[in-house]
């Protein structure tokens, strides 16, 4: 079979192309919660192509809510990483496309995702290693979600990056109701408690998505609260 990596598509195409992944997908909310939150990065603010994947100065991007993959499958066959013909053999036995991402396996994956809570403090280790190299330019991101922050290494990460002054990481909250402790005052709330640049807007609204990642931020890390609709069962 001839495998070609198509770099045309545009989000209309995204509901197809994880229609294509046909397998035992088990968390299709985490999936479909994150979707617009992962379009408008790879589209319009990463600064990382198929190309530059393995160059030093490219930002990096940290998928921690990796249990639900199908979406960031997606947008990066839509942007080139990999091959659109793998989609439809996700999560078989052979297939590199597991029900977590592994970076090993799947292009453009900057780390293996298992347990929840380890995306975040693995970022605060990116951008400590990347300010240590004395490499300014590149961004870090990671994307979890509001469950995920009942994680207690998710506090200590949070508690830390802000003192630290950690001003390239990036942190985008997918907030669809489905944590189990409540915060007061919001998610925001903690993230501002530890001394980081918050906004929290509509997860769907990809001009508001854009804007709020773009934020200047001077000095501290960033935290973008994005609300989706509530899980469902």
């Amino acid at each position: 079979m001839t495998i070609t990596r198509e770099r045309d598509h545009g989000y209309q195409d995204l509901p197809r192309l994880m229609g294509l992944m046909t397998g035992d997908e088990k968390h299709g909310p985490a999936a479909t919660s994150t979707l617009d939150v992962l379009w408008v990065l790879y589209d319009r603010v990463l600064r990382v192509t198929p190309e530059r994947r393995d160059d030093p100065s490219r930002d990096r991007f940290l998928l921690s809510k990796g249990h639900g993959p199908m979406a960031y499958y997606a947008v990066l066959a839509a942007k080139g990483f990999l091959p659109v013909e793998w989609l439809p053999d996700f999560g078989s036995y052979d297939s590199p496309l597991g029900h977590h991402p592994d970076r090993v396996l799947v292009p453009g994956a900057e780390i293996g995702s298992g347990s929840l809570g380890h995306g975040l403090p693995i970022a605060v280790g990116t951008a400590l290693g990347l300010r240590a190299r004395g490499l300014d330019e590149p961004r870090v991101w990671v994307l979890t979600g509001d469950a995920e922050l009942d994680e207690g290494s998710n506090h200590e990460a949070i508690a830390y990056a802000g003192p630290a002054g950690l001003d390239r990481l990036h942190t985008v909250v997918v907030d669809n109701s489905s944590a189990s402790h409540a915060r007061p005052g919001g998610i925001a709330a903690r993230f501002e408690a530890a001394g980081w640049s918050s906004l929290t807007v509509d997860g769907r609204d990809h001009e508001a998505l854009y804007a709020a990642f773009t934020a200047s931020h001077p000095g501290r890390p960033h935290v973008v609260v994005a609300r989706v609709e509530p899980k469902l069962g």
